[in-house]
């Protein structure tokens, strides 16, 4: 653990040190807390003093200013989480956002690459990079999530209290998505009376294909070869991913290759043994495409360590796939009373939101959770409400309350199992 200036400081000395007097109106942020495993940054010599570095062909960030993606185990089918608890504001920088692999990462030239549109359409096509670039250029500001994200917030057996944001719910990323409206392109090729439903496939080796219905590919889809000012990175499906706003990540595939429109869903692998939603009683949820509203305080937050009671700002982030985040709601008496956040502009649809909350730490043990509401009246459920709704089996769609557990010592551990 290091002090805010840098000194190192053990936890040991830490927690036998004598807090000092807090000047009246001070607000603390997540600048004055400690953090369990922060890392020491060499002090850089005056630089009024020294000439700086010279002008490069590509930038870097500071020294002391290095997220990373928390990856998991290696392997082909694997993934790598966002550090949201280190990010400001809600675009995620683009070799931050989440990864998810099923087959690794496909190593594609763009000059060669090809989108074949067929089926139910008037006039099957080929479309190269170069002709899709063509057509009227649209971007738009949507939050991607795993289905599975959060599983570690889920399953009352092996709950951990170490977790971090990132650890817990880092597939989840917000950007800004470039490309030619999926309706343009299917409008160009003439869907044929009766067509309901569209196969997207990937151009990896496990060729992730995906069924989806017409009904969102004629609203809000897009063919995305752009994120955040420049072309997809080949982790998030260079050179062309379906981008479905507001939708799971899986059914919005990358390295596309092939959109089949049809009568039907395809019934493909990752929409029948996988990405389905068990039920009690033997029974599943299918084609949940939908992320519901959710919520994570990413400060205070493990590892972090709070020095000293006062006054802290709580922050975090809201999202729902149905719309717009309304408002957010704050506990910190473990979910017995609730008061409104305020809510960071832009507030937009589809994609995350900011949110903070002044809370005046007495220091004593409390717990503290965040509920997210959407546009549609829905409130993120505890995950007692989502256990009574679908059991405890789901391996998807775990948006339940996050809740974290702030000790008379100032550390602070996920803190759910606390509450169940």
């Amino acid at each position: 653990m290091s002090s805010k200036g840098g000194s190192p400081i053990s936890r040991r000395a830490w927690l036998g040190a004598t807090t000092g007097a807090v000047a009246a109106g001070l607000i603390k942020t997540q600048a004055d807390a400690f953090k369990l495993d922060a890392q020491e940054v060499q002090v850089a010599a005056d630089p009024t003093k020294v000439p700086g570095r010279l002008v490069s062909e590509l930038g870097q960030r500071a020294p002391r200013e290095q997220p990373r993606r928390l990856a998991r185990r290696p392997g082909l089918s694997s993934s790598s989480g966002t550090p949201l608890q280190d990010l400001c504001g809600t675009i995620t920088p683009s070799d931050l956002h989440f990864e998810r692999h099923h087959a690794g990462i496909p190593t594609i030239d763009s000059d060669e690459h090809e989108l074949l549109v067929h089926g139910m359409v008037d006039r099957p096509t080929v479309f190269r990079m170069a002709d899709l670039k063509r057509y009227p250029e649209a971007s738009r500001i949507h939050f991607v999530e795993c289905s599975g994200n959060g599983g570690g917030a889920y399953n009352p057996e092996r709950m951990r209290t170490e977790m971090s944001p990132q650890s817990l719910d880092g597939l989840l990323s917000n950007s800004e998505w470039t490309g030619v409206m999926l309706s343009t392109i299917l409008q160009e090729v003439g869907v044929q009376p009766g067509a309901s439903w569209v196969l997207a496939e990937g151009r990896d080796a496990a060729m992730l294909s995906r069924s989806i219905p017409l009904a969102k590919a004629m609203d809000d889809a897009m063919l995305a070869y752009g994120q955040n000012g420049e072309a997809i990175r080949p982790e998030q499906g260079y050179p062309l991913r379906l981008a479905l706003p507001g939708w799971e990540g899986n059914a919005q595939v990358k390295w596309l290759r092939r959109l089949e429109v049809s009568d039907r869903p395809t019934m493909t692998r990752e929409e029948t043994s996988k990405y389905t939603d068990p039920l009690e009683g033997g029974t599943a949820r299918q084609f949940s495409f939908v992320m519901d509203a959710k919520s994570i305080i990413t400060f205070p937050s493990y590892p972090y360590v709070l020095p000293e009671q006062g006054w802290w700002e709580i922050k975090g982030l809201a999202w729902t796939g149905r719309g717009k985040i309304t408002s957010v709601e704050v506990s910190t008496d473990g979910g017995r009373n609730w008061t409104e956040a305020e809510l960071q502009p832009p507030i937009l649809s589809k994609a995350t939101v900011r949110f903070r909350h002044l809370w005046n730490w007495d220091g004593n043990e409390t717990i503290i959770l965040s509920r997210a509401i959407d546009e549609t009246g829905y409130v993120q459920p505890t995950v007692q409400q989502l256990w009574e709704a679908r059991g405890q089996r789901t391996r998807y769609h775990m948006n339940n309350q996050r809740a974290w557990k702030i000790a008379a010592d100032g550390s602070v551990t996920f803190g759910l199992g606390e509450l169940i």
